[in-house]
């Protein structure tokens, strides 16, 4: 692998897009050079569980000619990109991770895959992930875990532990994960990458692998802001194959995403995200601070706010998902129970042992959290905290049980559905990466990405790169 492919394989979408259309780079080329960065780093960093080479090159081959031609399909076109391996695809095996899976060929692309497609997108293949989208790493599972592109010790975060590997290594150019608990922007925040839980119903989950309906959304990984913008554009609006999905509006994300944070009001839960304790790193809180001096730098009113039920949150999460993943995986549970990993099926189970009126309070404290979200956000426009509460954990020693202890800085977005982006914010001594997480309110992902765009462009925080 030349210095030159690994170039190719730094460059955003914005840019890739420009030289494509400039002729001074095909597609063709860009794909040969992410499927050659692919062959040279992915035996250590297994971000991929299947790579689609043949299939890439010919929609690459397809694309080079419909824009000589002037067929131009927008952004995305002739852009290699790889999906976590939840999403279906027509005639490629989706494995969510598991020997459940394993042999699961799928007739049809999912709604998102499908809309990908018809942008133009290329697609290198299929990415690893933690079990079913639950857990963390498990060597009892089928597929090595993905490693940390910062230090290969480490590990990604997930669920989407793949998508987070393969965008910050170069191995595409953005990424499909899915989200629960936290499971974009778990691993965004590990790896050093750009990602955004888009709000609930804003994408549709049509063809995508069941976790906790009431909580799953899908959403992109990238290296740039703008490209994530991008990358959302095409797969936002309503799905009729999905119930859940949303008739709101879809705006253009780049326009105004330049436009600067001049005035915008933003609050910090401080009593929540900034409390120190066990399971929380002092340094991370640290660095976050500085960023949200920064924000002021850059013309915002950064106010102190409280939203007391924040500690419930995520015990309702993990009622709410696991009653549903029991649910869902029930059946199977009961006739192939020795096909899971020893940690997700331990973690399925406990839903077996939730009742129904654990279920119901855990709905109960949602609608709580809910309301004092939308009361906030009628007084600040977005809300500013770290993505996690420490940096990538090494896999020696690793305990995800114990390492899920203490507070989840994620899933009161997933219990409330509102939209939130973990965007790159430096990095802690071992040289591992720090997220900032920006949320909103409902269907307002252009107001977080325009707040996450001006801070990366002071910051400049995605012009590091590892050393792999």
């Amino acid at each position: 692998m030349t210095t030159t492919t690994k170039e190719l394989c730094y460059l955003s979408i914005t840019e890739a897009g420009a030289l494509m259309r400039s002729r001074k780079l095909s597609p063709v080329e860009l794909v040969r050079a992410h499927l050659e960065r692919i062959e040279a780093v992915d035996g250590v960093l297994h971000s991929f569980v299947t790579v689609m080479a043949d299939q890439a090159m010919s929609e690459a081959r397809k694309a080079e000619a419909e824009l000589l031609r002037g067929h131009d399909r927008g952004p995305l076109h002739g852009i290699p990109t790889a999906h976590k391996d939840l999403y279906d695809t027509a005639g490629v095996r989706t494995t969510s991770g598991s020997r459940v899976d394993m042999d699961r060929v799928p007739s049809e692309d999912c709604t998102v895959v499908a809309r990908y497609r018809d942008a133009g997108a290329v697609l290198l293949g299929k990415l690893a992930m933690h079990e079913f989208a639950l857990g963390g790493p498990d060597f009892t599972t089928p597929f090595p875990p993905a490693r940390n592109p910062w230090n290969t010790g480490h590990i990604t975060g997930g669920s989407s532990s793949g998508s987070g590997a393969a965008v910050a290594g170069g191995l595409c150019m953005g990424a499909l994960g899915s989200c629960t608990g936290g499971s974009i922007r778990f691993p965004a925040s590990h790896c050093g990458t750009v990602g955004i839980k888009p709000t609930y119903g804003r994408v549709s989950r049509a063809g995508v692998v069941t976790l906790s309906w009431s909580q799953d959304h899908a959403g992109p990984l990238t290296r740039r802001v703008e490209d994530a913008a991008l990358m959302l554009q095409p797969i936002a609006g309503h799905d009729p194959k999905d119930p859940t999905s949303s008739r709101a509006p879809v705006p253009d994300y780049r326009e105004g995403i330049s436009g600067g944070i001049e005035g915008l009001r933003i609050g910090v839960p401080r009593d929540y995200f900034f409390s120190r304790g066990p399971n929380v790193s002092s340094e991370v809180l640290d660095i976050v601070e500085k960023q949200l001096e920064v924000l002021e730098e850059l013309g915002a009113r950064v106010e102190e706010v409280s939203i007391p039920s924040l500690d419930f949150a995520r015990s309702a999460n993990m009622v709410i998902m696991l009653s549903e993943a029991f649910a869902y995986h029930e059946p199977n549970l009961k006739a192939r129970a020795h096909e899971y990993g020893e940690l997700q099926r331990a973690s399925f189970r406990i839903g077996g042992l939730l009742k129904a009126s654990d279920y119901v309070q855990a709905q109960r404290c949602r609608s709580v959290v809910k309301k004092e979200f939308a009361e906030v956000l009628q007084r600040v426009d977005v809300l500013a905290s770290p993505t996690m509460p420490r940096t990538a954990p090494a896999f020696e020693g690793y305990d995800p049980v114990g390492h899920n202890r203490g507070p989840s800085y994620t899933a009161p977005y997933n219990v409330t559905g509102l939209p939130a982006i973990s965007v790159p914010a430096g990095f802690d001594g071992d040289g591992l990466p720090v997220g900032l997480q920006i949320g909103g309110r409902p269907f307002d992902e252009a107001t977080l990405f325009r707040v996450a765009y001006a801070y990366e462009q002071r910051t400049r925080w995605y012009a590091h790169r590892p050393s792999i």
